[in-house]
């Protein structure tokens, strides 16, 4: 996912101990007569996005008599993730909060179920899908209510003329605008096959083997592809399998074909090979196609983005849910319920998406054909197959579905591409899983 520098409306700095300390924007001021309510949400990388959800609070509040302050969040520096250590250990601070992938699990004990409107919002927008489930729920209880501002699917984003002429691959053609996907045959050996084809023809695939976001996610999907889990949903090593034995293997493969400085790369360095047209494929959102759009338009006019390869277990791809959460110590919980219902309102999230040019992805079965994917471009149809309409492919997170709480310690150290990286490099296999099944042990510890 692209960090570009936007001008910031506001953000939130939070006291490491005691306190958190709100710099605030009033932004709608009512009558009082239900009270007042603080949102922190993200503060969205597409320029203009939050004015889509500054329009929605001002249309409730005004109707349901809300005094309402929003701050928008940023996530450079982890800003927001800073505020949300401070307001849960000060136990003050804003009624809702947008929490991104993990959070939800770690401030669990902290968050307000939501079991209520959840029963409701799910009969009219449809199923979510099981990622936002395994993140959003904790015995039963739901910990938020998924939230499209920032959800994202960080799937491949191909050039159309690169993947032709060097792979012999049409990615329209696999991935058609307004049809289902005809991709039996995009598989993982072809994806290699494309990678060795490209890296000859002086194009290679940009896929990072860093310690960031996009690195992880990408070994996430490819792990699980191979069914390599290095922790059960019950909580046992699964290190030493022939699963992550496969998965390994490929990946040493896979490596020979890309940038020679891929173990360096962080959450920019995809979106820059992409947009200065060194790069046939990459793995992520459509934020790198925007600014191309706006900085390299040829390379703009080349993008599809579409499905992952499937594997001997299954077609997997990265989805990284936010959530909108109520604090249990919120002063105004009847308020936060009733916003996040009118948010989740399917005539909301439409405006919320196409405000995000399509960037924005609900976590709804009935909300992947809004009109904004098929149009969009150029070139037009290209976000046609980013939200998954078909369920072509199952949308799950990295380390999952080891308990949250341990994936997310295997996720943040990079445990999956760090393990890619020392057998490339020579290390022998076993020794490779004897370290990562340390590493695993001590996450189960901590």
């Amino acid at each position: 996912m692209l960090r570009r520098k936007l001008s910031r409306r506001q953000f939130v700095a939070a006291t490491a101990l005691s306190s958190a300390a709100l710099i605030s924007a009033p932004y709608v001021r009512g009558a009082y007569a239900a009270g007042k309510l603080s949102i922190g949400f993200w503060d969205h990388w597409v320029p203009g996005a939050n004015d889509a959800s500054k329009a929605l609070v001002k249309e409730w509040a005004e109707k349901e008599k809300v005094d309402v302050e929003i701050d928008y969040v940023t996530s450079q520096g982890n800003k927001n993730l800073v505020t949300i250590a401070a307001e849960a250990q000060a136990r003050s601070g804003h009624d809702i909060f947008a929490m991104p992938t993990w959070w939800c699990h770690s401030n669990s004990e902290q968050l307000e179920p939501v079991n209520d409107i959840m029963g409701p919002i799910v009969a009219e927008n449809g199923e979510v899908n099981g990622t936002v489930k395994y993140l959003g729920q904790l015995d039963g209880k739901w910990l938020g209510v998924p939230a499209c501002c920032g959800s994202q699917i960080k799937g491949p984003c191909s050039r159309i003329d690169l993947m032709k002429k060097h792979a012999n691959i049409d990615v329209q053609e696999m991935y058609p605008a307004g049809s289902p996907p005809k991709a039996d045959n995009w598989t993982l050996d072809t994806f290699l096959k494309a990678a060795e084809a490209c890296q000859k023809g002086g194009f290679p695939f940009g896929i990072g083997l860093g310690e960031t976001s996009d690195s992880v996610d990408t070994a996430g999907a490819i792990f699980q592809s191979f069914g390599a889990q290095l922790v059960d949903a019950k909580g046992n090593l699964t290190v030493k399998t022939d699963a992550v034995r496969q998965a390994l293997d490929y990946y040493k493969r896979l490596i020979a074909f890309l940038p020679p400085d891929v173990s360096a790369w962080d959450d920019a360095s995809n979106n820059k090979w992409l947009v200065s047209g060194r790069g046939a494929l990459i793995m992520n959102p459509p934020s790198a196609w925007a600014v191309a759009k706006r900085d390299a338009p040829q390379v703009a006019e080349q993008c599809w983005t579409h499905g992952f390869p499937a594997g001997p277990k299954g077609r997997f791809a990265p989805y990284l849910p936010y959530f909108w959460s109520i604090w249990n110590f919120s002063k105004n919980k009847e308020a936060a319920r009733s916003l996040l219902i009118h948010l989740s309102k399917p005539a909301s999230i439409e405006k919320l998406v196409v405000a995000s040019g399509g960037y924005d992805l609900p976590a709804y079965e009935k909300l992947t054909t809004l009109k904004v994917w098929q149009e969009e471009g150029p070139p037009k149809g290209t976000l046609f197959h980013y939200p998954n309409p078909y369920n072509h492919q199952t949308l799950s997170i990295a380390a999952s579905p080891a308990p949250p709480k341990i994936a997310q310690q295997i996720y943040f150290q990079a445990t999956l591409t760090k393990m890619c990286l020392r057998y490339y490099q020579g290390e022998k296999l076993e020794t490779t899983l004897t370290w990562a099944e340390g590493e695993c042990e001590g996450f189960m510890r901590s």
